[in-house]
């Protein structure tokens, strides 16, 4: 039986070989990674462009934190504590709490205690919220009418379940 034995060539050749294929999944990693990078950085820039937009028209003098909470009882629940409030938003329920009191004093949301526990709270919409909330997405058809001026709504639809999908990832990603 021979055995062949390789070349010290042959096996700086393999070296670089592994070397090679090493250095192309990096290559390939670090490419990757940086077009994550950028598809957040580009949905981030949307959502703050977005927003001011949004902003800009809303009414009854509603900013972006409180249209969120009213939309918020419209698209998930019909109620919540502000506690739940605050950790769907991701923000403290301080922060919470005072943006609940702007809503309440408008008239947009009602706070009762919960009679189950006589201390926890119950945030609900009212009709009027759920009027305004209607008002402010209105307010912003001009917008959203150029936005589909401008980008086919077939186009949009295909990327809204990847949309979702990558929302419901980050959102499962926080429990």
């Amino acid at each position: 039986m021979s055995s062949k034995k390789r070349s010290p060539r042959a096996r700086r050749g393999s070296k670089a070989a592994a070397d090679d294929l090493q250095t192309h999944l990096e290559t390939n990693l670090q490419t990757h990674l940086e077009t994550a990078y950028g598809f957040f950085n580009e949905i981030g820039i949307i959502s703050q462009l977005s927003s001011n937009q949004m902003q800009r028209a809303m009414p009854h003098d509603l900013n972006q934190s409180q249209f969120s909470v009213l939309n918020w009882f419209v698209r998930v629940d019909a109620q919540a504590t502000p506690g739940r409030l605050a950790q769907a938003f991701q923000i403290t329920k301080g922060a919470m709490t005072n943006t609940l009191q702007k809503l309440l004093a408008k008239g947009f949301i009602d706070i009762q205690t919960d009679p189950a526990s006589g201390r926890r709270k119950i945030v609900t919409l009212t009709a009027a919220g759920r009027r305004a909330r209607d008002s402010a997405i209105a307010a912003n058809y001009p917008q959203l009418s150029a936005f589909l001026d401008a980008f086919d709504i077939g186009r949009i639809n295909r990327a809204l379940p990847l949309l979702r999908q990558i929302r419901q990832y980050l959102d499962d990603l926080r429990s």
